[in-house]
């Protein structure tokens, strides 16, 4: 009995600490995006001034109305989705295949094609020879594609997938589909496909946040502004209003003008964050089962 007791409150004991823990991990998280959100909002002077802490001070919108007063804003947005859903759906059909071919024990050589795989995530012709082939062999350069093609596939998420449709898609199901006539393209849109949603949504988050995220790319190969992404598209706003500041007008305009870029460097985090923020939502209940069945056993 009391062996018990000590048991109890030991785990009792440990339950406190494992909440405590993970409580201080949740503030640590949790507290720099509440300071970028509430100093996006708050005057800039105030932030400069070491004031804002955990809400806005002076609320103002000054920081957005000075973001969304350059239209490249929106065609930076507009460009970021189009390479985001047409990237994240080219991924998601190649990365499909691959894991659908490479899952099936009938398919002759699939370990030796896994290794080819395999070898290209360790191995890369490095940067210049990369460019050449894009832009010469390719004619990549300065073209929408290159935020698609060159990336259209993932070897890790493709191995991830592969190891969802080996573990958590009966053999059997797929063997009857083929007694019953279905071919290889059939038994994967009618049997694997509908059963397959939760990988395919973890891999849809990856990809797509990939996409939205991509900066180096297009700073790479893409020339003309109208075709640059919404990072891009931030990145040369804020270096523009730093080169204006610093070249602009009168002492008092060059210290406003550094002081509003104080407050937009916040506003543009916030409004380039807000597609992700709302993507995450949607495919979170298939988050954590699509990860841990997809990556039990390489």
């Amino acid at each position: 009995m009391e062996t018990d007791l000590t048991a109890s409150r030991g785990d009792r004991l440990f339950q406190v600490l494992i909440y405590t823990v993970l409580t201080i991990i949740m503030l640590v998280t949790l507290y720099p995006l509440l300071y970028i959100l509430s100093a996006s909002f708050s005057n800039p002077m105030a932030i400069i001034q070491g004031k804002v802490w955990l809400w806005p001070v002076d609320f103002t919108l000054d920081a957005y109305r000075k973001v969304f007063q350059n239209s490249d804003i929106l065609i930076g947005y507009r460009n970021s989705l189009l390479y985001l859903v047409v990237g994240t759906s080219v991924n998601i059909l190649m990365t499909t295949m691959g894991a659908y071919a490479l899952s099936r024990k009938d398919l002759r050589g699939r370990h030796v094609l896994t290794l080819i795989f395999t070898f290209t995530l360790l191995f890369n012709g490095g940067l210049v020879p990369t460019y050449l082939v894009y832009k010469n062999a390719l004619g990549l350069y300065n073209n929408l594609w290159v935020m698609v093609i060159p990336s259209a596939i993932s070897v890790w998420n493709m191995i991830i997938m592969r190891t969802y449709f080996q573990n958590s898609i009966p053999m059997e199901l797929q063997e009857a589909a083929f007694i019953d006539g279905c071919g290889n393209i059939r038994t994967l849109t009618t049997i694997v496909l509908p059963l397959s949603k939760p990988i395919i949504a973890v891999m849809a988050l990856y990809y797509g946040v990939a996409h939205w995220n991509s900066y180096f790319t297009a700073l790479i190969y893409l020339h003309d502004t109208w075709r640059f992404p919404l990072q891009l598209v931030i990145r040369q706003i804020l270096i523009l209003e730093d080169v204006q500041a610093m070249a602009g007008g009168e002492g008092e305009s060059i210290v406003e003008q550094l002081v509003l870029i104080e407050g937009m460097r916040y506003a543009v985090i916030v409004v380039s964050s807000i597609p992700m923020l709302l993507l995450y939502p949607i495919v979170q209940k298939h988050f954590v089962k699509g990860v841990m069945v997809g990556a039990v056993k390489g």
